[in-house]
């Protein structure tokens, strides 16, 4: 076969390179443009502002401050009707842009973003996402909607809005639980965020709760009072974590009440470093506990104030004030409690800010006026012991625990009760909980749930729907891990470096039932033990007690299949019950070697719809934008 024309001409043979050149570049011009959504944006400066029109205020009851320095403002509100939130975001100064997102767990990678940018004569704005190494993209399919940009008192406006689910797989899914907001500020124009590696910018992180119930604010009884439990004047130091506590009283003599709110007490100017705060209710059995402020982590921390573990409050930046039932009060005071109260306040201070002085805490507002039921605070999940573990280098690993029929049956009254808040917690290795309530072997309802949780953000949240407990019911708490990091299995425990998995929820009316939890049967984990140890040529060596199952657990050799057979074992294995009164003694009944609840029924998460979503007219409040 002849290739080529002894007629064709060196000028043809020109003519169709260039012309396939031209097409190349046309294509990839054409790979590289910007959306033809992405918004030029007029920006005039803040000498211009007398001028400008004031833009028109939308109602953002939701706010936290981004950066440690207080510089940048995050607001928002929510849209449950039309599922979606309304962003409005402030800056003390602009620069030549800003980036703010969204991704699993704060990475700089895999980030969900929107980016406002200049390239030196004109503003943009846009939809974009980050790879693997963290180069910034524009997206094909622009979900952020521009709504407004100006300067204003108190800095630069921004506001912008985004449907829930964008079904587009680049963008993140807002659900209920903590949405962790990176942040990022432009230090010099860009002609493309292709350009930009948000590696090389100086970037922060906040966790948020997002999603929040839209129920209006409960009115306070006229009688109401006040009691704040704030730190004594704290010489915050200068490192990046500390968890400060102190030891509080109650008035001498003071008569039962009903706690019905209780907000946080933020020294001014402090407030982009008190990150979260706890009291907690120390146990009527402690007797008197001794005055202690100092770091939680002290080796010289009093004894006793491992007594007050009783959740009373907990706040996390970003909560609003929190509101019982109108018809529930948490009680507080009286014969029949503590005076004494520990608080716990987490200072994050990446800056390594010194001389800041601190008296923040939390305003406890109570009543005489005993309302109709008592709330309380049960303890679901695993039980702290090292019976329960995590094999080392897990990128994913769950645990559960269980409230059992059982336990119901016995401890709730004939109408059951009604969950209306939840606290979670787990330690370094937690990456998700999730608490479902299981009625005849069918899991019928999602009580709390966080796929993206952190142990650095805990506050109390409320449920948008109460959750109606019956004897007979089971309640399921299960917790996700990964221990990538880690060398030796993490065994469950009270220390940072070992492991929880709680779901503190409130509740009422108030039972005697305080702690439904369980653990692996600790027979059927010898009989682990044995085989693991004959499997991997080890002399079978049963050590007892708790440091023993710890030991236990560090002889295993911790590859697939020791990791599969111990999953295994806690999914079927037996567990031990311990359906507790609030003396801490278990209520009457035998409750070792209880078999797991049979659920024949998962309950699935519902699908956002992905039709198309006409963009509303109106915002959240029903007025024109």
């Amino acid at each position: 076969m002849r290739i080529m024309s002894k007629d064709f001409r060196l000028q043809d043979v020109t003519v169709m390179y260039f012309t396939a050149l031209a097409a190349l570049m046309v294509i990839l011009v054409a790979s590289y443009q910007a959306p033809s959504q992405v918004k030029v944006v007029k920006v005039s400066r803040p000498d211009s502002e007398a001028s400008a029109p004031a833009p028109r205020a939308l109602p953002m009851p939701f706010r936290v401050l981004l950066d440690p320095l207080g510089q940048m403002r995050l607001a928002w509100n929510v849209s449950y009707a039309r599922r979606e939130v309304y962003l409005e975001l402030t800056m003390a100064e602009l620069k030549h842009g800003v980036v703010l997102g969204m991704s699993d767990r704060g990475e700089l990678t895999h980030a969900d973003l929107v980016v406002l940018w200049d390239s030196g004569s004109e503003s943009y704005f846009g939809d974009a996402w980050s790879d693997s190494e963290g180069k910034v993209t524009l997206d094909s399919q622009q979900d952020y909607e521009l709504i407004e940009a100006k300067w204003k008192a108190g800095g630069f406006y921004l506001l912008f809005r985004r449907p829930f689910s964008t079904c587009d797989p680049r963008d993140y899914l807002i659900e209920e639980g903590t949405v962790h907001v990176i942040y990022g500020v432009l230090d010099r124009p860009l002609d493309s965020p292709e350009q930009l590696n948000l590696s090389q910018i100086h970037t922060g992180l906040q966790r948020i709760l997002m999603l929040r119930p839209d129920t209006p604010v409960p009115t306070l009884p006229p009688d109401v009072r006040t009691l704040d439990v704030l730190a004594p004047d704290v010489a915050i130091p200068g490192q990046e974590t500390t968890y400060w506590c102190s030891i509080h009283t109650l008035p001498e003599n003071m008569a039962e009440n009903h706690i019905v709110m209780y907000e946080a007490v933020i020294t001014t100017g402090n407030e982009a470093i008190v990150h979260h705060m706890e009291v907690f209710q120390c146990s009527l059995e402690a007797g008197d506990v001794p005055q202690y402020s100092g770091s939680c982590e002290n080796t010289m921390v009093p004894a006793k104030l491992n007594s007050c573990r009783h959740v009373l409050a907990a706040w996390a930046m970003g909560a609003e004030a929190f509101y019982y039932p109108a018809d529930a009060g948490l009680p507080i005071g009286g014969a029949g409690s503590s005076r004494f109260l520990r608080l716990e306040v987490h200072y994050h201070n990446p800056l390594l800010l010194s001389g800041r002085r601190d008296s923040s805490g939390i305003r406890l507002h109570y009543t005489p006026s005993l309302r109709r039921y008592d709330a309380g605070i049960m303890e679901l999940g695993l039980v702290y012991t090292p019976i329960m573990a995590v094999p080392p280098k897990q990128h994913h690993f769950d645990l559960s625990g269980y409230c059992t029929s059982k336990c119901t049956s016995t401890a709730l009254p004939r109408g059951g009760i009604f969950i209306f808040a939840s606290q979670l917690h787990t330690h370094l290795a937690g990456r998700g909980v999730r608490t479902v309530l299981v009625r005849g072997g069918k899991e019928v309802e999602v009580v709390q749930e966080d796929p993206h949780f952190s142990t650095h953000y805990q506050t109390i949240r409320v449920l948008r729907k109460k959750a109606n407990v019956l004897p007979g019911d089971v309640l399921i708490t299960k917790c996700t891990y990964n221990t990538e990091d880690r060398e030796k299995p993490t065994v469950g425990g009270f220390g940072i470096m070992e492991e929880m998995c709680v779901n503190y929820v409130h509740y009422y009316p108030r039972t005697q039932l305080e702690l439904c939890k369980t653990h692996v049967d600790p027979d059927h984990l010898q009989k682990y033990f044995s085989f693991m140890n004959r499997f991997q040529g080890k002399e079978d060596q049963c050590v007892c007690g708790d440091g023993g199952v710890t030991q236990q657990y560090s002889r295993i050799q911790w590859d697939g299949f020791a990791t599969q057979v111990l999953d295994s074992l806690y999914q079927t294995a037996p567990v031990s019950m311990h359906c507790n009164q609030s003396d801490a003694r278990r209520f009457p009944g035998e409750w070792e070697k209880q078999t797991l609840p049979d659920v024949t029924s998962p309950l699935k998460k519902p699908p956002y719809p992905c039709e198309l979503r006409p963009h509303p007219t109106t915002g959240p409040d029903g007025a024109p934008v």
